[in-house]
């Protein structure tokens, strides 16, 4: 291939996490050279499902070591690269007991794979995962507006995660906007939704719990809750679309369709999969129950503080500007399901 054909060297921060696979894989679907940051190389188990994706699409993945948590390893890791894809965050099972084990990786990690990219001279733009929390938290909970990307979460009346999501996410403009002339680059911000959709491993990370949760009838009923969904693979697409479109400097971009209940997404699972032995509950869990159980099951904990929540947002702007699309949300439900039963996660009937 001739040097002029060589497309730029992106790196994607947590590169063994659900998202940043996706967006892994359709990097290399577009022929882009791909650098990605893992905790640690010494279980190649981890990694493996980055080697087999990179192998069937003709292309390769090369890893490092670099942690959010240390400055340790992020010089070498963004050296080289025209673009970075900072998705890595933590994303909790259950509610921390201090919020600073949320916030403080969140926002530290942030900076430091931004003022390692302000560092290298060769970084020309950095896309940003965030979340719809950075945008729809703390404001009054029966409101019924229509949130876009003018909109931020207000930090002091957020639960922990929501309010990492936005700490992060400010800290992160702020210090773009500080960077003198000569050490700036252009970021994007990418909000997305509550991501579901295939795996690509057995690692279903938080967002899968819930489905894992209903296939299983860990749940008797279906709590009150719900999310604006998005499919992991179009988050993906969001992603390469905003490194790619020059207007998207400067930009963030909400990536979500409608609010939907879990007893819907339940509804969904059901049609589809009790046909074939599954019983997925369908019924609607009462708050006192939900509220015992979650004594018991810390993932539940978690869930009752959204509870009653509508998340109401608009995604006109990135297909808009951007030109994206989402897929429907029943195929990314079942696809999270199945992918759960061909990984082993729920065993097959």
């Amino acid at each position: 291939m001739a040097t002029n054909d060589v497309k730029p060297l992106v790196l994607v921060t947590g590169a063994t996490g659900y998202i940043a696979g996706h967006c892994i894989r359709e990097l290399l679907e577009h022929g882009y050279r791909v650098r990605g940051t893992v905790r640690s190389l010494r279980d190649p188990a981890k990694t493996e499902h980055l080697r087999r994706i990179a192998s069937e699409l003709g292309g390769s993945v090369e890893l490092v070591e670099a942690d959010l948590s240390s400055d340790r390893g992020w010089a070498e890791a963004v050296a080289g690269c025209t673009y970075v894809q900072h998705v890595a965050s933590p994303f909790p099972p259950e509610v921390p007991k201090d919020e600073n084990e949320l916030i403080g990786p969140a926002v530290g990690g942030a900076t430091r794979v931004l003022q390692a990219c302000a560092a290298t001279g060769t970084v020309k733009r950095v896309v940003m995962t965030s979340s719809v929390a950075a945008v729809v938290y703390g404001h009054p909970k029966g409101e019924n507006v229509v949130h876009t990307e003018a909109d931020w979460s207000v930090p002091e009346k957020c639960d922990p995660y929501p309010k990492s999501k936005t700490l992060a996410e400010r800290a992160a403009w702020d210090l773009v906007a500080k960077l003198p002339p000569e050490r700036r680059f252009e970021l994007a911000v990418i909000n997305p939704g509550f991501v579901i959709g295939p795996l690509l491993n057995a690692d279903q990370g938080t967002s899968g719990e819930l489905i894992r949760k209903l296939m299983m009838r860990d749940m008797p009923a279906c709590p009150e809750i719900g999310f604006a969904s998005v499919d992991v693979r179009d988050v993906a697409l969001a992603h390469r679309l905003a490194m790619e479109h020059p207007e998207a400097a400067g930009n963030r971009y909400i990536c979500a369709g409608d609010h939907i209940w879990v007893q819907d997404i339940a509804k969904v699972l059901a049609a589809e999969f009790n046909p074939r032995g599954y019983r997925v509950p369908t019924g609607k869990l009462p708050y006192a129950a939900m509220w015992v159980i979650a004594w018991f099951d810390k993932a539940v904990n978690l869930a009752l503080t959204f509870v009653g929540r509508k998340e109401i947002v608009s995604s006109a702007k990135a297909q808009r500007e951007l030109g994206w699309r989402m897929r429907p949300v029943r195929d990314s439900i079942i696809a999270t399901a199945q992918t759960m039963i061909d990984q082993g996660i729920v065993p097959a009937r």
